[in-house]
């Protein structure tokens, strides 16, 4: 594939290509819409049900996946029965909105699930076998995992024994052998079938919603609602599936982009006592977006997990008093905010030591003196400023460590992990694609470099070979405008997996550039059509992108490429560019 507009070495230092074949000035909006989904990987053919993706065109029978009707009919038992039933979630937005949505919808069939939600540094991830059977003493006869228990042996071996009915709903990856549980609904089973299999990329509260799905088929089925027995709606529980398939950065694609197109709808009309109340302390105005479910309402909910208590999340989305949750969602702003300034320092400290692993196919560091509840976060910022990925350790007394990894696309770090620790390497690990969280034994760092370096260094090295700045389109200076928004947004949301589109303009002469803000460069770009728009550079002061465009003479002439976004400042139909990069024309 040639390089777009020619451009083989921008001021980043990357070539420029088109994602599928470039699009020119002034498409019309449908047009442009399928091209961008046409680059998204849609076949022509079934550009119809892209276009607007609903829960009927790709919700799959539940059936398909291993375990899920006999996952089901037990629950169903269960509630016939009046037993009590446990829900055991994950800390983290995908554990939290799990756990929400199987209580909120065994609330509504007359049933009063308890929760545990572990604490993160005091139990650490995934369900213990002590948790389990304290579940079992307080009256619980069966248990529902979400989020975890792909890789919980031990646990659930003393589950079991203390006669304690387990169904693990997980998305994690699994190793062949799998551990003892009443039903294991999993689309990373290394037995599932293809169908099921090609939901890998469903988050944990996506495989939740199906079994809630597949309960209410059972129940269905058994004649239980019938007169004023209506079955509760489902679909109303989709803002949750939203924002847990966003927070866990799950690729939107298919049934993924479904869920998050109608749960944002149902989000809208703020019927969870707790997500509005979250909305408020995050101060959201508008209707909630993909990025705001990603950057605002997903953060407050880990934060308890992080640096507080670990059930505030899954308490505010299960809230029935609206003071509660309020009380609950400024807690979790508060939190939030500790863990920003603990993020800042521990990122500060990782990047010193990264940078002398510049070299090295995976960025591997550890300390001491680091909050295990910001690893992750840090681990994502590396990943990002390095272009490889990227694993945090924080040590503890006993010099063990407990990490967690972030991958780029094309590099399966979860598997590495597992392998490594079916070698000996790690006490625990595992994940996905993109994650990956580990336990390492006391002097483990440098066996566990080498393992990483000689499986992943040649993935890593054909990953970042391919490096270039994808384009979708060509814009005119004057096509910079809301009605080009407008006509993007209709092919999002965007996110992990569907990339937001990025356009390139030009040429322009640069203007009015300066540094505004914490080291963001602006400025405006005329274009020979006499046109001009407003584009802004984030945290590019200090960089040789930013250098570059407060260094030009105002007669040069430049491509810019970046995402097209609203002016909210000035509204009307106004549009400004967030620049990513830049090339002379």
């Amino acid at each position: 594939m040639g390089f777009a507009l020619d451009i083989e070495r921008s001021v980043s230092g990357q070539p420029w290509r088109w994602r599928r074949s470039g699009t020119e000035p002034g498409l019309a909006p449908d047009a442009l819409i399928d091209e961008l989904l046409l680059a998204r990987g849609v076949e022509r053919a079934d550009l119809a049900r892209h276009r607007v993706p609903t829960i009927r065109d790709f919700l799959p029978d539940p059936s398909v996946f291993q375990d899920m009707d006999k996952g089901a009919k037990r629950l169903a038992d269960a509630l016939e029965a009046g037993e009590s039933i446990a829900i055991f979630g994950d800390y983290d937005v995908d554990g939290a909105t799990s756990a929400a949505v199987l209580v909120l919808l065994l609330r509504r069939l007359g049933a009063d699930p308890m929760t545990y939600i572990p604490d993160r540094l005091m139990e650490g991830y995934g369900p213990s076998g002590k948790a389990l059977v304290e579940l079992k003493q307080r009256g619980a006869s069966l248990a529902i995992t979400v989020d975890c228990g792909a890789q919980a042996f031990e646990a659930l071996d003393e589950a079991k024994t203390a006669g304690l009915d387990v169904i693990v709903v997980d998305h994690h990856q699994c190793a062949s052998q799998l551990p003892v549980a009443f039903a294991m609904i999993n689309p990373n089973r290394l037995d599932e079938s293809e169908l099921g299999a090609s939901h890998g990329h469903l988050a944990a509260v996506g495989m939740a919603f199906l079994l809630g799905v597949a309960l209410l088929r059972e129940l269905r089925g058994r004649g239980r609602f019938v007169g004023d027995r209506l079955e509760p709606r489902i679909m109303d529980l989709l803002d949750l599936v939203a924002l847990g398939t966003v927070a866990d950065v799950a690729r939107l694609k298919t049934l993924n982009r479904a869920f998050v197109t109608q749960g944002l709808k149902i989000m809208a009309g703020r019927q969870n006592i707790g997500l509005s109340a979250l909305a408020e302390a995050a101060r959201l105005v508008k209707p909630p977006s993909a990025r705001d479910l990603g950057f605002a309402l997903g953060p407050r909910i880990n934060a308890g997990g992080r640096v507080g208590k670990s059930d505030l999340g899954v308490r505010l989305l299960t809230a029935t008093d609206p003071e509660e949750a309020r009380t609950i969602a400024a807690e979790l702003d508060r939190l939030n905010e500790e863990r920003r300034a603990i993020e800042m320092l521990v990122s500060e400290q990782a990047t010193d030591q990264a940078q002398g692993q510049a070299d090295a196919p995976v960025i591997l560091v550890m300390s001491s003196g680091w909050h295990q509840g910001v690893i992750g976060i840090v681990a994502g910022r590396l990943k990002e400023r390095f272009g490889r990925p990227a694993i945090v350790i924080a040590e503890t007394e006993d010099g063990t460590g407990k990490g967690s990894g972030r991958s780029i696309s094309g590099v399966d770090l979860g598997a590495a992990v597992l392998a490594a620790k079916d070698s000996g390497l790690l006490i625990a690990g595992g994940g996905h694609a993109m994650a990956a969280g580990l336990t390492l034994p006391a002097g483990g760092l440098e066996p566990l470099r080498a393992f990483l370096r000689e499986r992943l260094a040649t993935d890593i090295e054909t990953a970042r070979g391919g490096r270039a700045l994808l384009l979708d389109a060509l814009v005119a200076p004057g096509g910079v405008a809301a009605t080009l928004c407008d006509a993007l947004d209709a092919a999002g949301p965007y996110g992990a997996g569907w990339p937001a589109p990025r356009v390139a303009a030009g040429p322009v002469r640069l203007i009015k550039t300066g540094i505004v803000g914490e080291g963001h460069v602006r400025g405006l770009a005329c274009g020979e059509d006499g046109k001009s728009f407003k584009w802004i550079a984030f945290r590019s002061a200090a960089t040789e992108l930013g250098q570059a465009l407060l260094a030009s003479p105002g007669d040069t002439k430049w491509w810019l490429a970046g995402t097209i976004k609203r002016d909210e400042w000035n509204g009307g139909n106004a549009a400004e560019m967030h620049l990513e990069d830049a090339a002379r024309a």
